[in-house]
């Protein structure tokens, strides 16, 4: 049967305007009903089967302790180190958000998450202290993006789930390009405010810095818990994220009195809402997954490809370019759980690292989002700024530019992503 009917229906089915984890299921069950002769009661087994998985346990935790970070004040407490530290040179404001980003991505592996909590925060007082607004939300919705690069990430854990990958590994190989492209989009923050003579703020004294520290450790220690914990093999990436979401829970309520009891219920319900609906996606997208393996495209691609003589090289242009392309209209969750599968067993046959090619794909959903029509982050920075949706992505042309430079580093520099997971003994 020819496989190009599958890719067919699910287009489709997406035209309609169809919620992408309904479309691949309806994908499947129609592809089997009609197409074949697999009995569909296989399906249910698949399903079960498919999320089988320890490792899926740690997508709800991560988002659990986002949340309870998101609303417990430990953005604020970060922001105000990362401004005392950095908030002397030029665009002194745009580069404490990097700074601020880079941290709170580091405990919360949400990239919408870091928008919200350093962006409503930010934003606002950069354009008080005269900072133009697209300058600010160009700021924050490009740097935000760094809490799917920086570990713990979900986008990781989710490339894992799809390939049998080792999350620890990946989110070891995340840390070293998550600072270069941070250190990276500092730089351009700092260019373009010094250009334009963007104001600064006054530099603050060493004692002022280390109580800024001292107030924002408790949030800065969930970083030495979970990567601390996951390479000493204390416990396991999805003990990991379990660990995370009771200690932001201890440090938002009985620390930090951020907090209060009478908003757990709502933290709890927006996270079970997050959970549920990237569950669904990853339910549906195993049963994708399972069809076109039964359909041999993934094997047939990669023969094609091999024999074609395409190479690493061609190969990871291309997948660049379709994973660029798939971010402009899908989110991060439906990309991967939909190309990994494909993709993957391709770079593998090629002599690709597994790893390697996570952090490419990571790299392509961040920069996904923040190119319109969906990027997610462009929503989110232009519900806290108020500028239309086109102002959005003219804002982050910039940051656009220094992030898709740095995807031609990654993608063809493997040992700046698999250096630190090889020094630990990891791979």
């Amino acid at each position: 049967m020819n496989p190009a009917i599958i890719f067919v229906l699910l287009a489709v089915l997406m035209i309609t305007g169809m919620p992408i984890s309904i479309s691949l299921g309806l994908t499947v069950l129609t592809f089997l009903f009609a197409f074949t002769t697999v009995p569909i009661e296989s399906v249910a087994l698949k399903l079960f089967t498919g999320i089988e998985k320890f490792e899926i346990m740690a997508i709800p935790f991560f988002i659990l302790a986002g949340n309870f970070l998101t609303h417990g004040g430990v953005a604020k407490r970060m922001i105000k180190f990362a401004t005392s530290m950095v908030g002397h040179f030029p665009g002194g404001l745009g580069l404490s958000a990097v700074v601020a980003c880079s941290l709170f991505a580091a405990v919360s592996g949400s990239s919408p998450a870091t928008v919200v909590a350093i962006g409503s925060i930010l934003m606002p007082a950069m354009v008080k202290a005269g900072y133009p607004v697209k300058y600010g939300a160009g700021i924050v919705a490009s740097a935000g993006g760094l809490g799917i690069l920086i570990p713990p990430s979900i986008a990781m854990v989710m490339y894992a789930v799809s390939t049998n990958s080792s999350i620890g590994a990946l989110f070891m190989a995340g840390v070293v390009p998550g600072l270069v492209l941070a250190g990276m989009l500092l730089g351009t923050t700092w260019w373009i405010a010094r250009r334009n003579n963007y104001p600064r703020a006054r530099r603050a004294s060493w004692g002022e810095r280390w109580t800024a520290f001292r107030e924002s450790v408790w949030g800065l220690m969930l970083i030495v818990i979970v990567m601390g914990g996951i390479y000493s093999g204390i416990f396991t990436a999805t003990e990991a994220a379990a660990m995370s979401a009771v200690y932001a829970f201890v440090i938002a309520n009985f620390v930090y009195k951020d907090l209060r009891l009478s908003d757990l219920k709502r933290v709890l319900l927006s996270s079970a809402n997050l959970s549920a609906m990237l569950l669904y996606i990853i339910t549906n997208a195993v049963l994708f997954s399972f069809l076109l393996t039964s359909e041999q495209v993934p094997q047939s691609m990669s023969q094609w490809m091999i024999e074609t003589g395409l190479g690493q090289i061609g190969f990871l242009l291309l997948a660049n370019v379709i994973l660029l392309i798939a971010g402009n209209f899908m989110e991060p969750a439906s990309i991967i759980l939909i190309f990994a599968p494909i993709l993957f067993p391709i770079a593998t046959s090629l002599g690709i690292d597994p790893v390697h090619f996570g952090i490419i794909i990571t790299v392509n959903m961040e920069i996904g989002m923040i190119t319109p029509p969906v990027g997610l982050n462009l929503y989110v920075a232009s519900g806290i700024s108020k500028l239309g949706l086109t102002d959005m992505s003219k804002a982050v042309g910039p940051w656009l530019l220094t992030m898709l430079v740095f995807l031609m580093i990654i993608t063809f520099w493997p040992s700046l992503s698999l250096w630190l997971p090889k020094a630990l003994g990891m791979m």
